[in-house]
């Protein structure tokens, strides 16, 4: 009965900026720990982001320093701020809930191309 929706992918040049959001539709968001996940064409689906109830964050290495996760519980809203975009940050993200199941959102399109 937990439902995600991400949204605010879109085309970006490099060096450009996106936010994306995830609201998640659900009893108790504050309990879930969320994340963040990428997958390129033809790539595994990889961790990007992770944030606790707690707010312990984790980041994959790639994104150290350029990207910030966050999570506003009042709005049930998980954000991913990406800053300094590279193309090799093109994929689909996808947001992740776990509080013993996991949930998946639909995904949301990033190309970052000149």
């Amino acid at each position: 009965q937990v439902q995600l929706v991400e949204s605010g992918g879109g085309l970006v040049q490099p060096g450009g900026s996106l936010r994306l959001s995830c609201v998640f539709s659900g009893s108790i968001f504050s309990r879930y720990t969320m994340a963040w996940y990428r997958q390129a064409p033809g790539k595994q689906r990889d961790l990007v982001a992770r944030i606790t109830s707690g707010g312990w964050t984790t980041y994959a290495e790639p994104v150290k320093g350029r990207f910030t996760i966050s999570r506003d519980n009042a709005k049930n809203t998980m954000y991913l701020q990406m800053n300094s975009l590279k193309p090799e940050d093109t994929a689909v993200y996808y947001c992740k809930a776990d509080f013993g199941n996991n949930y998946w959102g639909q995904g949301t399109q990033v190309t970052v191309s000149s």
